[in-house]
């Protein structure tokens, strides 16, 4: 990563990671696949965070509740790295090659999370939508959190997830024949 924010990621070969991290060009990959892994090293372990809070969420919390409560969960250890948190969001915005391998993580989150729920006794379709809906929240409340992280990642979460809600609430629902045409 070091590498990466002071280079960019354009500029940074398999062959230079290799070389600061005393490894041999093979060994790194015994490590990643290619070197957009590098900057996605955490993504497993914090899906495993995830899943493992989600198991065992208080029953009593509504699907969203308990995902939110989950990624809540599975954030804290990420609380003491605001400013790498920053420069990954800038290093990813750089590039599109970084913007796709992101999604494909984020959906790969999504997808996990909402078979979680399922196994939660979520419908389906309904584990599918907040799935979705948990997963913007816990990135919209990263990124939010890494530009000013004086409150806190928890507090973000909340307060991200508390704007969700409130965005769909009635100030933005339009007659029901108006979206049925």
């Amino acid at each position: 990563m070091t590498l990466f924010i002071e280079r960019g990621y354009d500029d940074v070969t398999v062959a230079d990671i290799a070389e600061r991290a005393g490894l041999t060009k093979r060994s790194f990959f015994n490590h990643f696949a290619d070197k957009r892994e590098v900057v996605f090293a955490s993504n497993d372990a914090l899906e495993e965070r995830v899943l493992a809070a989600l198991a065992s969420a208080p029953n009593d919390l509504d699907p969203l509740d308990a995902a939110v409560w989950a990624f809540t969960r599975a954030a804290a250890p990420m609380e003491d790295y605001a400013e790498l948190a920053r420069a990954r969001r800038e290093l990813i915005d750089s590039s599109s090659e970084l913007q796709e391998r992101e999604l494909m993580k984020m959906a790969s989150m999504t997808t996990a999370v909402a078979e979680a729920l399922v196994r939660r006794g979520v419908a389906r379709r309904d584990a599918m939508f907040v799935s979705q809906a948990a997963t913007t929240v816990f990135t919209t409340a990263v990124d939010e959190w890494a530009q000013e992280p004086e409150h806190g990642l928890a507090a973000a979460i909340q307060r991200a997830r508390d704007h969700l809600r409130a965005a769909l609430g009635s100030k933005y629902s339009a007659p029901r024949s108006a979206v049925l045409g």
